[in-house]
């Protein structure tokens, strides 16, 4: 017969991915004739428990290299954008985030630049990002113990050998050595 006993541990109590998209807005000295290259890089979050909701607070570097005076010149801007991101986490058997929770956020998908217009001397980028929330938090485990369980070994009374019962020679190295 079995019993139960429950385990206190820590495991994902919540999960939940969002994707956003923004529009960034980069202003130049010149009139831009062609953007050559863009990419994002230097992409940096945090998240922290705001009133039970994850708040997600992050900043990522934009460089574009683009090309001016009638394709004759090239020029590279790089901007640092910050982003904040709210997320709704539902929590299994409706449990509160509270700031006990541990809080992982991982970027699934990094930034990047998905299309770029140019109107004179601005270039409108869009940018889209997936990142993931896990939340961490104590949580029971049940399992079934069984009561009689026992995983030794019986040493039996036919393996066992007593001394007396072998035929001993107590003078057998003395005899090979001479």
């Amino acid at each position: 017969m079995a019993s139960y006993k429950e385990i206190v541990t820590k495991a994902v109590v919540g999960k939940t991915k969002k994707n956003t998209k923004d529009e960034i807005v980069i202003e130049t000295d010149t009139n831009v004739d062609t953007v050559l290259g863009c990419w994002v890089i230097n992409n940096t979050f945090s998240g922290h428990n705001n009133r039970g909701k994850v708040n997600i607070d992050g900043s990522y570097d934009v460089n574009v290299w683009y090309s001016f005076d009638n394709n004759t010149k090239t020029n590279v801007l790089v901007r640092t954008f910050n982003y904040q991101d709210n997320v709704n986490v539902k929590l299994r058997n409706d449990a509160n985030l509270t700031n006990t929770n541990e809080i992982i956020v991982r970027s699934l998908s990094a930034p990047s630049v998905t299309n770029v217009n140019i109107d004179g001397t601005k270039i409108h980028l869009n940018v889209e990002k997936e990142l993931g929330v896990e939340i961490i938090g104590d949580t029971k485990v049940r399992i079934a113990v069984e009561d009689d369980f026992d995983d030794y070994e019986v040493e039996s009374e036919e393996n066992t050998v007593e001394t007396n019962e072998l035929d001993i020679d107590e003078d057998y190295l003395n005899s090979v050595n001479q």
